[in-house]
């Protein structure tokens, strides 16, 4: 299976219209350094980044973050991609997008899993600071942070599906997993999508040390059950990485048993997800391969 094709395609010279027309003080030239499921990202001179939706189903994903995140971030320990200016739909392009600032670095996604350990410490703490009880009216998200067992059919059929090595203990594993008890507590704020290609690395020469530089892509972001994004453990990290990761977070936030087991299955849905919908994207089909070998790599 492929990337979902665009609702509406963008270029360079579409993006230079859109910003001249509205935000002609940030005028510059503009790269394109993404093009994932749902949004189109633009550089745009040496500060700043666009982002577009591509499919009209991250029209409300835009929307969230545009009124969100500039709340989430001031209690976070990272940069996220709060909006500097919030475009409007016009006739060359009918939908919301968003100009937020440009962080330099390369994503996790780009270095083997054991250079991603450093990592651990700020990403624990990220999830710490983020993992706070939403409001009433934070958006509702069907994939993310509902009961793992709402998954339950999606990820069986993706593993029948025979595009999936050792589906078999893939299949028993989840039935294990899906029988931890449910996420009792209150309503958390969650990223929704852990994965590493979300994450922005800054290396440091002097300590010769990678460090976490931003979270980028709160297109998913809801309330609902933090194991959701502690599958990260599974997604991000080998078993070095994800033993520093638990550990930081158990001090910071007692996480408990059956909180890790539901995180270990949601790495198994997401990976799942990502591994049979990927063969033309080769990141994110590397980053689904390893989900699934990390979660059938402990007892």
């Amino acid at each position: 299976m492929r990337t979902p094709p665009a609702d509406i395609a963008s270029d360079a010279e579409l993006v230079a219209r859109l910003v001249e027309a509205q935000h002609p003080d940030l005028a510059g030239p503009l790269t394109q350094v993404g093009n994932g499921w749902d949004n189109a990202v633009y550089r745009l001179g040496d500060e700043y980044c666009v982002r577009l939706p591509r499919r009209r189903v991250a029209v409300e994903l835009v929307l969230n973050e545009q009124r969100w995140l500039p709340r989430l971030a001031r209690r976070l320990n990272v940069p996220v991609p709060e909006p500097v200016r919030v475009g409007e739909p016009s006739d060359g392009y009918p939908w919301p997008w968003t100009i937020t600032r440009w962080h330099a670095g390369r994503t996790a996604a780009d270095v083997p899993p054991v250079g991603r350990d450093d990592l651990a410490p700020g990403l624990a703490e990220f999830m710490a600071r983020l993992h706070v009880p939403a409001p009433s009216d934070a958006p509702r998200n069907p994939v993310r942070g509902v009961p793992l067992a709402d998954r339950g059919p999606a990820v069986a059929e993706r593993l029948a599906s025979g595009l999936l090595p050792h589906s078999d203990e893939l299949h028993g594993l989840w039935e294990r997993l899906v029988a931890a008890p449910p996420w009792t507590g209150p309503t958390l704020w969650l990223h929704g999508d852990p994965h590493p290609a979300n994450l922005l690395l800054r290396y440091d020469p002097e300590n010769g040390r990678a460090g976490l530089a931003a979270v980028l892509d709160f297109g998913d972001l809801t309330g609902g059950d933090p194991a959701t994004d502690l599958a990260a453990a599974w997604m991000v990290f080998g078993p070095a990485g994800r033993a520093a990761f638990r550990d930081r977070l158990d001090r910071l936030a007692a996480v408990d048993r059956q909180t890790w087991d539901r995180a270990r299955g949601w790495a198994l849905n997401i990976g799942s997800a990502i591994a049979v919908h990927s063969h033309d994207n080769p990141e994110m089909a590397a980053i689904g391969r390893h989900a699934l070998e990390q979660v059938l790599l402990e007892p």
